[in-house]
């Protein structure tokens, strides 16, 4: 392609979509500011593309509209991606992996170029004009919400074949041009892959997998600090010329040359040194260990002692044995005060369960530790859970939220500010008997403190759209109605909304304001009233509560979607 310098009259520019500069488009000082650091950072770009705006902007990339001249003198447009220069190496090589592999076809973006200077990383793809899904989804006929959903479902199917969780499934990823009806499926900044990927970059993003239950407290009690220490002083061979092992409290041989080979062969812990601090270690290592797992107190470094160096060398390589082993079952530093006790159960309490404050018991719980990656109101109960086994089904629980906002015409659906908010805005669509139900199993406890009936999905939806009027709210979720009340009325800001609560006593009200409004009127912002939508089948409605399965492990497939009777003729 031919070169093409970069506009900086810092006022307007080609806009897309225009051959011959008819159109302009108005470009801001900060934009321009933008355009012109980008050229700086990476000259390459500006000896192949005419950079004309910038369209997007993100937590980990930027993107830009960029204009090229090609070789048979025509004019295409590009979209230019550019990652944040903190972007891990290996993270930018995963994502362009993916987009050259499963790119270009199925509803999924492929890469055209990549240019890269020093640590700046621009990725080249086809541009393709489109808008907002908030900006149509009131004029969007059921027609196009069934071929969009459709069209979805071929790209998850795409790129779940080739192991890759997308884990970023939202509209905004999903682009859709409506008068040509073409699909894309774009960023694959956060993707990870599966146990059998096909991507050989995923397999080194993808977090290793915890252990069964994300780190119970059972597993973590097998660490054997205390039934460690006294084995290994009551097994061990005993020195020549001794009758039996040394009991903690007694002196070592006097002798450092007769004592020397015993050393090596037993290996003493330092439990049975003679010195002040293991005298006052010594009580604490005969009581049973904490309900969490604590860093070994026998692998405390003893107080200067006049033991024979090669014996204080054993010593010391035991206590990094211990101390090891401690590390590698997970046992994390806790508080002495705490009440000792063998494991955790799986109905345990604690003192401050259901109140505003936490105990040391709940400080000294090990941090669970599992992916969370996405987007705000499209994660998955088992990705709020911090549940670590989590497969494609978290982005066909994506899919799921999509299309109950086009059925709802209300996007976002889901809006909160914290995982605790967002489960229980779930529960009070899904119900939170179900939910607590799908946590048991995989291996999470949720409690709720008021139990919230299931919502039938149709009459939510129809509801919403303001297809069932009612001035009484009816067919309105219960908790929903009477949080718009309270709001209406000038009451104070609390409603029964607020009254479900999983765990934590973090919870907000179901959603904003606004969106609680909306649920017992009409939609007035529509741009046209589409007729469709009274004749929306039951088969959509099904196909809606099987993406929204709770349990992730009868979640249907995105193979499986495409096979419903919604989409029968397709």
């Amino acid at each position: 392609m031919d070169a093409s310098a970069v506009c900086t009259d810092g006022t307007s520019t080609t806009g897309p979509g225009s051959q011959d500069g008819a159109h302009r488009r108005k470009v801001s000082k900060d934009v321009q500011m933008d355009i012109e650091h980008l050229c700086k950072a990476v000259p390459q770009l500006a000896t192949a593309f005419n950079i004309l705006d910038k369209i997007g902007e993100g937590t980990f990339s930027s993107v830009y509209l960029g204009e090229a001249r090609m070789r048979d003198g025509r004019k295409e447009l590009f979209a230019l991606k550019h990652l944040i220069p903190t972007s891990h190496p290996t993270r930018i090589a995963a994502e362009l992996q993916c987009l050259t592999a499963a790119g270009g076809r199925e509803n999924v973006m492929g890469v055209t170029y990549c240019f890269r200077r020093d640590d700046h990383v621009v990725i080249v793809m086809p541009y393709m004009e489109h808008r907002a899904l908030v900006e149509i989804i009131g004029s969007l006929s059921f027609a196009e919400v069934r071929l969009y959903v459709y069209h979805l479902l071929k790209a998850l199917r795409h790129i779940h074949q080739f192991g890759i969780i997308h884990r970023d499934i939202k509209p905004n990823n999903f682009l859709y041009n409506r008068r040509s009806g073409v699909y894309a499926l774009v960023d694959f900044g956060l993707a990870q892959g599966t146990a059998d990927t096909k991507i050989e970059l995923l397999k080194v993003v993808r977090p290793r997998p915890l252990q069964k239950g994300g780190g119970s407290a059972p597993q973590r009690s097998r660490a054997p600090p205390k039934p460690f220490s006294k084995t290994t002083s009551g097994s061990l061979p005993a020195p020549p010329r001794q009758t039996g092992a040394l009991p903690p409290s007694s002196s070592p041989v006097s002798s450092p040359a007769s004592q020397k080979p015993p050393v090596k062969k037993a290996r003493l812990p330092t439990s049975s040194l003679h010195t002040a601090r293991s005298k006052d270690l010594g009580g604490l290592r005969r009581t049973p260990r904490p309900v969490f797992g604590e860093r070994n107190l026998n692998s405390c470094t003893p107080a200067p002692s006049t033991t024979a160096p090669d014996a204080r060398k054993a010593e010391e390589a035991l206590s990094w044995r211990l101390s090891s082993a401690s590390r590698a079952a997970g046992r994390t530093l806790s508080s002495s005060s705490q009440k000792p006790q063998r494991a955790v159960q799986p109905g345990l309490t604690c003192d401050c369960f259901l109140t505003d404050r936490v105990c040391n018991i709940c400080m000294s719980r090990k941090q669970q530790v599992a992916p969370r990656a996405g987007t705000p109101g499209f994660r998955a109960p088992e990705v709020l859970t911090k549940c670590p086994d989590q497969g494609t089904a978290i982005d066909v629980w994506s899919a799921g939220v999509i299309l109950l906002s086009l059925l709802s015409g209300r996007y976002p659906f889901f809006k909160a500010g914290d995982d605790l908010t967002a489960l229980a805005q779930i529960m009070t669509v899904r119900g939170s008997r179900e939910t607590i139900r799908a946590a048991k199993t995989f291996g999470k406890a949720v409690v709720c403190s008021q139990e919230l009936p299931p919502q039938d999905l149709r009459t939510l939806c129809e509801t919403l759209r303001g297809r069932r009027r009612s001035s009484t709210g009816e067919g309105v979720p219960p908790a929903m109605a009477d949080a718009c009340r309270n709001r209406m009325d000038g009451a104070s800001a609390r409603g029964p909304a607020d009254a479900a609560e999983p765990s934590l006593q973090k919870q907000e009200s179901l959603s904003s304001c606004e969106r609680t409004e909306s649920l017992v009127k009409p939609n007035l912002e529509a741009e046209e009233e589409v007729e469709d939508w009274d004749r929306v089948p039951d088969e959509a409605y099904h196909l809606l509560d099987r993406l929204l399965d709770l349990n992730p492990n009868t979640r249907i497939s995105a193979a499986e979607a495409l096979q419903h009777p919604l989409f029968k003729g397709l």
